[in-house]
């Protein structure tokens, strides 16, 4: 963790820049571009809002960007700037003069083969090691299709390939339709079953983070039939999904909504944590289908209501108690900011995100370490890097 100590004269040259333009630009990609200034990038994060013409929005990021690394996905919301937004274009670029990067296209992301995919790994990080070996500083973004039920099995092939290397992302969203999600990596574009890992070397000083403002109740519930390939639970305390989440919430099935899901969500217990488990919907007989992988015997705890706000702001705080960073990209999830619509507390969180340089994309789901979370803000912080 960076502490306040003299750094490089040049430490603002070094960080990432940020850019966030309205789709609804002439030409947003133009617009993106004179916002960031001028180069060259080891790589351009792009985050696509509702409404793209992706194939187009390709095509003018590579004569833009045509000597960068360029990789991004579609989002349930973007973070600009100024907080939430949405139905806009946003970019994080990384300067070579403080970055050296590589992307990584998996396609598909169900059919990995582990030993291949870690030889590649190995591979790419020996060759930005020999290539920016004054970049002490490792990190690796990864942005998964959102919907492709595989975020758990990816981290773990990636893992043993990355060795020590940390690990944030975000799960692609498709506004809150949740039916489509994509993925690009260069002009390649993706739907299902896809992901892009961008490796990074750095001279910034780097946080990981994930941050979770859910607490649990005491009120618990036993999955007692799953289907854990569709990330399905048929049923708890032996009876239909659904059916016993209402009763415990003191509802109807019918009026069972993303915005319950969001207020009231579940929690599993790993590691000594509670780490919640977002509910995407409910299927057919009463199932309800997850984001997150569920087993047969696996105890759910009920989420009491918290402070999202206090939770927000203390944790934000944290990153800046030993010095401010550049910049902080961050993963959020959707549900995060659905359960702040329903408490009306948007505009307070928003205020937040912008106040301590958060910016990203609204998530189907968070990537940490080895672990894909749910209803989480996970991400990385950049500091100016340190005299040694």
């Amino acid at each position: 963790m960076p502490t306040l100590q003299t750094v490089l004269p040049d430490a603002a040259k070094l960080g990432p820049r940020v850019a966030t333009v309205p789709l609804r630009s002439m030409d947003p990609v133009a617009a993106l571009s004179t916002q960031l200034g001028p180069g060259p990038f080891a790589l351009v994060l792009l985050f696509v809002g509702a409404g793209a013409d992706l194939p187009q929005l390709l095509n003018r990021a590579s004569a833009f960007f045509g000597q960068s690394a360029v990789a991004g996905c579609t989002t349930a919301g973007e973070l600009g700037e100024d907080g939430y937004t949405d139905r806009s274009l946003v970019a994080v670029a990384f300067p070579t003069i403080g970055f050296a990067a590589r992307t990584v296209l998996i396609d598909p992301i169900d059919a990995i083969n582990s030993h291949n995919m870690i030889a590649q790994l190995q591979e790419v990080r020996q060759d930005l090691w020999r290539r920016a070996e004054e970049m002490p500083q490792e990190l690796a973004i990864l942005l998964v299709d959102g919907m492709s039920g595989c975020e758990e099995s990816l981290v773990a092939s990636l893992t043993g390939g990355l060795g020590p290397v940390r690990i944030v992302g975000g799960s692609a969203g498709d506004w809150r339709v949740f039916r489509q999600t994509h993925i690009f990596c260069g002009e390649r574009l993706r739907s299902r079953t896809a992901a892009v890992l961008c490796l990074l070397r750095s001279r910034m000083a780097m946080r990981t983070f994930s941050f979770n403002s859910a607490r649990p109740s005491r009120t618990q519930m036993v999955v007692t039939r799953a289907d854990p390939a569709k990330r399905a639970v048929l049923r708890i305390n032996d009876e239909p999904a659904a059916r016993e989440y209402a009763r415990l919430l003191g509802c109807e099935v019918e009026e069972l909504s993303p915005e319950m899901f969001a207020t009231r969500p579940v929690m599993v217990r790993a590691g000594g944590r509670h780490f919640v488990r977002a509910i995407r919907g409910v299927g057919p007989d009463d199932a309800l289908m997850f984001f997150g992988a569920v087993a047969e015997g696996m105890v759910l705890t009920l989420a009491e209501e918290s402070d999202t706000v206090t939770h927000l702001d203390a944790d934000l705080s944290g990153l800046a108690a030993q010095g401010t960073p550049r910049l902080v990209l961050g993963f959020d999830c959707i549900f995060r900011r659905m359960d702040a619509e329903v408490r009306q507390q948007t505009r307070a969180i928003s205020d937040l995100l912008a106040q301590h340089r958060v910016v990203g994309f609204s998530t189907y789901g968070e990537q940490t370490g080895g672990m894909h979370l749910n209803q989480t803000l996970t991400g990385v912080a950049f500091y100016d890097p340190l005299l040694t």
